[in-house]
């Protein structure tokens, strides 16, 4: 790519870097002599958030395809940006990774370089422990090959996890109160019109007699390797990719809260949804760059109709 030449005619052009049988990826010069990477976004896969602030990413729509934008603020970087939009895109196109796949990656391997390994805090050890919970219930309803296969939230889909008839959100919070942050308007949508279930647990430290999220995940790895051995390195793998380090410190222990909440993504779940913006001017509505909300379900109550799946019926830490 002549990428140099166009920037200095300020000339704007786009370089497709994968062939027609893939989502797009363009590599694009601005007329305002800038560079950024276009990204297809397949109809579940979430827009990547940026921990980084000098690089932005947006969602926008190009000839009706959905598509993510990274972009750089500063231009006195422009060179080590081209480098790290080389990387995403290479896990895309090479690697067939999703666009929240791919950056997040690139981010967490050029940061390793320069910085002591990020651990989870802990309430990122708490929504942790909260999906391994799911999961051991799956896998008591459909067995631990479809339990980890079912496990798509660290592949950055929209949901935690997608079974064949239903999809599943998890939330957790070690508060009194039932209050749960929800990032982004299609975290609580159902896709494709599937059932969608919001599972809530409530975890408090629990001394002596409490689990610690390192038990808990080699509980379910020892599970794992006595009855589906080839699903370990799937496990894993969904394990790094949310953020599980075996080697960090982890003595923090944990009890769950008598009734965990199980309630159907309907119209009696307070949310917000996409068509809440869907009927905002395009000007407007292309304004508003990220969406982030609370919802307290402290007084919801598990309603009669419909029931939960068979696999969201009874939790126990695994």
């Amino acid at each position: 790519m002549d990428v140099e030449h166009y920037l200095h005619a300020g000339q704007s052009t786009s370089f497709p870097l994968r062939n027609a049988h893939g989502p797009r990826v363009d590599y694009v010069v601005t007329d305002d002599r800038s560079i950024a990477l276009h990204l297809e976004l397949g109809p579940r896969q979430r827009l990547p958030h940026s921990p980084l602030p000098l690089v932005r990413i947006d969602e926008i729509a190009q000839n009706g395809i959905r598509m993510a934008r990274l972009r750089l603020t500063q231009e006195r970087l422009l060179r080590d940006f081209h480098d790290l939009l080389n990387s995403v895109a290479e896990r895309v196109v090479a690697h067939d990774r999703t666009p929240d796949q791919a950056f997040n990656e690139t981010v967490r391997a050029w940061s390793a370089l320069l910085e002591r390994p990020r651990t989870l805090d802990a309430h990122e050890r708490i929504g942790l422990m909260g999906e391994l919970t799911v999961l051991n219930s799956i896998a008591d309803e459909h067995g631990w090959e479809t339990a980890v296969d079912a496990w798509t939230g660290p592949r950055a889909t929209e949901h935690d996890f997608g079974l064949r008839d239903h999809d599943i959100e998890v939330k957790t919070t070690s508060a009194v109160r039932r209050r749960h942050t929800v990032h982004g308007l299609g975290q609580l949508a159902p896709v494709d019109e599937r059932p969608l279930w919001l599972v809530s647990f409530q975890f408090k430290r629990g001394g002596a007699h409490g689990r610690t999220l390192a038990q808990c995940v080699a509980a379910i790895r020892n599970r794992i390797s006595q009855t589906a051995p080839a699903t370990v390195a799937h496990f894993d793998s969904r394990l790094e990719a949310r953020g599980w380090r075996s080697d960090a410190p982890d003595d923090e222990r944990w009890t769950m809260r008598p009734t965990p909440l199980v309630l159907p993504v309907d119209d009696r779940l307070p949310r917000l949804t996409p068509t809440l913006l869907a009927g905002l001017p395009q000007g407007s509505r292309e304004c508003i760059d990220a969406v982030t909300y609370r919802i307290d379900l402290t007084h919801k109550t598990p309603l009669p109709s419909p029931e939960p799946p068979a696999a969201l019926r009874a939790f126990r830490l695994p």
